[in-house]
């Protein structure tokens, strides 16, 4: 007897996943029906933050823009990585805390070279 195509622990997991797409597809299809429609000038600009838009859309961002915004980035997921260890920190012991301590030496290195490097000015 040839062996099923899906075995039988998967089968929840299937239905489940055709539910959550039914769910969603439902969802987006009530809404497009369902919706008002009643589009004005206002409504129809690029924004709809009660200004009026200013110089062009495609506007070219300084490259600072993106190495702040990288930084920000690293430095919010190391971040990330220190609250689990405090919750823990008085069951794991000195080797974690030097752990620990190493990582946020790395970390303010790196953060001391992106001042270095002026990084951080807004010019």
């Amino acid at each position: 007897m040839p062996t099923a195509f899906l075995p039988e622990e998967y089968l929840p997991i299937v239905i489940f996943m055709v539910i959550i797409l039914a769910f969603g597809l439902g969802t987006l299809a009530v809404g497009i029906v369902l919706r008002l429609r009643r589009p004005y000038q206002e409504k129809l600009l690029p924004y709809e933050s009660g200004n009026p838009p200013v110089g062009e859309p495609r506007y070219r961002f300084s490259v600072r823009f993106y190495i702040v915004a990288m930084l920000f980035v690293i430095f919010d997921v190391e971040a990330v990585f220190l609250y689990p260890w405090a919750i823990v920190f008085d069951q794991i012991g000195l080797y974690a805390f030097v752990e620990m301590m190493l990582f946020i030496a790395i970390l303010v290195v790196g953060y001391v070279y992106a001042w270095k490097k002026e990084a951080f000015r807004w010019d």
